[in-house]
């Protein structure tokens, strides 16, 4: 049997001012297009499908033609789980009417018995397939009964309902059917390299209380598709082949130079999988440069690029921005650079004029003093508001 693990699509998110439908149309019909080249029987897709929990009419019209062409005219099953960008109740209102194109949404975490384990004909035989979506850390407390199991840390409770994923699935895959599990969580040790940016990935759900440990991978699936981290690699410590497939597109500039793809999966029953990377070639990069002007003007592939350009000047630039823009046409961030002075921090205003608490603002904010022409601008404005009636 073989498999196609994506996630993270975060489809409807911008960068800046940026709308980036267009490459995320394209990249997800690459997707499609790898899925009917590599003929995959099953499609797992590891949550954040979207970018925000109720997401705009048009970027759920892509994301949903996009898994009705994976799904080839419902001849090949598309699982997909709800994760922290997502919004289950969402999943779970539209999952009925998907149902029908062989998609299978699951929104909410389910005992196996009860929706958690999906049983699904393939062209290659059953597939078994375990669906563990986002958990809250809020929520922890909520899933599944006992209640002395309530209070147990949030690594524990992911560890326990995988465990429990897995005792089922196997059972039920017997000796002729390929088992699966696909979730939305962080183990710890996974690298997330931010450059010093912003990355895509929600830092509210990164933290050590969302952290799993690699035991949270039970030894059963054959293969562990799981989503939450955008830089793709393979799941620290898992017992069994587990990847973050990563996501579609660099979606933020700590996300910059890293090469996206989706992961092909390779697996017989009672077999561990084998997996192997195909690389995506849509969707524009992100860069970073960093130089000085004439510098940066002089370097290569920055006009199809997204940019965050640091220039280094000798002080404030109040044209760069403009500059930048006319220049490059995605211009996102761009910052001076440039040696700053320690500015004294004054304990009062008291017997200061405008002028001087103005000179005071300025190199505090921009590290330099204000030149003379600024000062001289700054004193014809205060004369022109004491002449105003």
């Amino acid at each position: 049997m073989k498999a196609l693990h994506t996630s993270d699509w975060h489809v409807g998110k911008r960068l800046g001012r940026y709308d980036r439908s267009d490459e995320f149309r394209a990249v997800v019909d690459e997707v499609v297009e790898i899925a009917d080249r590599e003929a995959v029987d099953i499609v797992l897709h590891s949550g954040d499908l979207f970018d925000r929990p109720l997401p705009p009419i048009d970027a759920m019209d892509l994301a949903f033609r996009g898994l009705v062409a994976l799904s080839a005219g419902g001849t090949r099953p598309v699982v997909v789980i709800a994760g922290n960008h997502d919004a289950p109740g969402l999943f779970e209102a539209l999952a009925p009417f998907l149902a029908a194109q062989n998609i299978h949404l699951v929104g909410a975490i389910k005992r196996p018995e009860e929706g958690g384990v999906l049983e699904l004909p393939t062209p290659s035989g059953r597939a078994v397939v375990s669906c563990f979506p986002f958990l809250r850390e809020g929520r922890a407390f909520e899933v599944w009964e006992p209640v002395d199991e309530h209070y147990k840390r949030y690594a524990d409770r992911l560890r326990a309902i995988s465990e429990a994923y897995s005792t089922y699935a196997t059972r039920r895959a017997g000796t002729d059917a390929v088992t699966f599990l696909v979730a939305h969580f962080l183990v710890g040790g996974a690298k997330v390299h931010g450059h010093g940016a912003p990355r895509g990935e929600r830092e509210l759900h990164m933290g050590e209380a969302y952290a799993a440990t690699a035991e949270a991978i039970p030894p059963g699936p054959q293969y562990v598709a799981l989503g939450h981290i955008h830089a793709p690699q393979p799941v620290p410590g898992a017992k069994v082949p587990a990847e973050y497939a990563g996501s579609l597109l660099q979606l933020d500039f700590g996300e910059a130079g890293e090469r996206k793809r989706v992961v092909v999966v390779e697996a017989e029953p009672g077999l561990p999988a084998t997996v192997r990377s195909v690389p995506l070639e849509r969707g524009r990069e992100l860069l970073r440069p960093r130089g000085t002007w004439d510098e940066i003007l002089a370097t290569d592939g920055l006009h199809d690029a997204y940019l965050d350009l640091t220039v280094e000047t000798t002080g404030p630039d109040p044209s760069l921005a403009d500059r930048a823009r006319d220049a490059f046409p995605r211009v996102v961030k761009v910052r001076a650079e440039y040696p700053r002075l320690e500015a004294p921090i004054a304990d009062t205003r008291r017997g200061r004029s405008l002028t001087e608490l103005y000179e005071a603002y300025y190199e505090a904010k921009e590290g330099v003093a204000p030149d003379e022409g600024l000062v001289t601008a700054f004193e014809a404005l205060q004369e022109t508001a004491d002449a105003t009636p």
